[in-house]
């Protein structure tokens, strides 16, 4: 009798000491287009990449033009103009791949831009999702635009208007 007791008191005290973990669900996508300094901010990356992208294009087609040039006025050089006009190609050639990783690369301008433009909009979405979590109690908001396999999500879960709202942005 005295096990039956102490199993029962045992399983009630487990069930009230467990908590049952609050989860919520955003969508990026949908909170980042309802932002207007995202979007602002996008387009400014959008032209400052199609300027860009213009002037390495222009300094190809440059070296394509330098290159057909010097084919079509090969039998007249003689070999010291070949070697130079050689060389003027091959440098024009490398000064376009390297204004391309200037401004396309790993560490290049276009990224420095977006890191400036983006940066503080994601803190504050980053901020913003930590006091929600916060208010509401969730242990975890997951983002659900994002590569993450996730197979099903009740819309109930989904608190992205709640956190425009907390960023000011009422939709």
């Amino acid at each position: 009798m005295k096990r039956i007791v102490f199993t029962a008191l045992l399983a009630i005290a487990a069930t009230f000491g467990m908590q049952a973990q609050k989860f919520a669900l955003i969508d990026m996508e949908y909170i980042m287009k309802a932002i207007p300094s995202f979007e602002s901010a996008n387009d400014q990356l959008e032209q400052l990449s199609l300027k860009w992208q213009r002037e390495v294009e222009a300094m190809l087609t440059e070296v394509q033009t330098m290159y057909k040039n010097y084919q079509t006025e090969l039998v007249f050089l003689s070999d010291d103009m070949k070697t130079k006009r050689e060389e003027e190609i091959i440098a024009k050639e490398q000064a376009a791949n390297e204004l391309k990783r200037k401004y396309f690369g790993p560490d290049g301008e276009l990224y420095k831009k977006r890191e400036s433009l983006m940066k503080p909009i994601q803190d504050e979405i980053y901020n913003a999702v930590q006091e929600l979590c916060n208010e509401k109690g969730y242990q975890m908001i997951i983002d659900k635009s994002s590569d993450m396999s996730l197979i099903y999500a009740s819309p109930k879960l989904d608190v992205s208007d709640e956190l425009l709202n907390k960023l000011g942005y009422s939709k």
